[in-house]
């Protein structure tokens, strides 16, 4: 069983991962800690609790940084994601609270009580991420491993021809996790890309789990819209699921261990490229996947929900 705390911005597919974490037999679900990115962090904490609320889950929920480490706030993606983030769904006021603990505080503490069995995966920008290595000289060495959703070694960008948008959000903080020494595992768009879910996907969803399933679907013709209007018409990219299914099943991926760093100015902003620095410790960038066996996990745990 995966003791595993997902730092999400949901987001569309992030709500396709939480539901799929929530599903999985092989996960223990310990919280949730918040990010800005495809909604503002004050939004993603309520979309947070109000998927844990939906799932039917009483988890802690730890609210996170609301701007990156060096770098200005970013609009989020209201393009991509919808203004409050769930498509055309609109904003609903969950019953829960988020902690007064934050989320980098949180994720210290139970990297600490968890130590050696604590699976971190981020989902977002890397933001709370690099603020629990920098306040805290153990927590690299206290997780049991980082399964990062984004990036690329060689796929090049989704938001410029260089950077994927999670690494772009916050290129320094990215930096910070890719130096850290800490276990990191990439699952950037060079698997991404591969894993694709279809109009026929989320109706097949919707049709064996009536609630949740059909909040998804009715949460993905916004976002298969987006990626029509971008010239791609044969579905969405399983991004942030197939970060969260690597956490339990790497087995389903091919990894490079290559160390890596983050251009953090000019046009190259956010791009993922081996490291210059001879003494950095080599990361897990993920490069193959069994594309058919990730999706066929992703929509099989997803029936079962209610």
């Amino acid at each position: 069983m995966t003791k595993l705390i997902i730092d999400t911005d949901p987001g569309i597919d992030d709500a396709m991962a939480i539901f799929y974490a929530a599903a999985a037999p092989d996960i223990d679900l310990l919280g949730l800690t918040t990010i800005f990115g495809n909604v503002t962090t004050k939004t993603a904490t309520r979309n947070a609790l109000r998927l844990l609320e939906a799932a039917g889950l009483d988890l802690p929920v730890a609210h996170g940084a609301a701007t990156p480490l060096v770098l200005p706030p970013f609009t989020p993606s209201a393009h991509v994601h919808g203004a409050e983030g769930f498509g055309d769904i609109p904003a609903k006021t969950p019953k829960g609270q988020a902690l007064d603990e934050d989320a980098a505080d949180f994720l210290i503490r139970m990297a600490r009580e968890h130590k050696g069995e604590l699976v971190v995966c981020p989902i977002g920008p890397l933001t709370n991420i690099a603020q629990a290595i920098q306040r805290d000289a153990e927590f690299a060495k206290n997780v049991k491993r980082i399964v990062i959703m984004g990036g690329s070694l060689e796929e090049g960008g989704n938001i410029t021809p260089h950077a994927e948008a999670n690494i772009y959000h916050d290129p320094h903080a990215a930096d910070v996790v890719f130096g850290s020494g800490a276990k990191v595992e990439m699952v950037g768009l060079d698997v991404t890309h591969r894993i694709l879910c279809t109009k026929e996907d989320f109706s097949a969803i919707a049709a064996t789990s009536p609630e949740l399933g059909g909040m998804l679907q009715e949460m993905s013709v916004f976002y298969l819209h987006f990626y029509e209007t971008i010239g791609k018409f044969d579905g969405c990219s399983l991004h942030d699921p197939a970060a969260v299914i690597a956490c339990t099943h790497p087995e389903l991926f091919t990894a490079r261990a290559v160390a890596m760093e983050v251009s953090c100015e000019g046009e190259t902003s956010g791009e993922t490229r081996l490291a210059a620095d001879s003494a950095r410790l080599p990361i897990d960038v993920y490069m193959g996947v069994d594309a058919d066996a990730v999706k066929s996990l992703f929509l099989k745990r997803l029936a079962i929900l209610p």
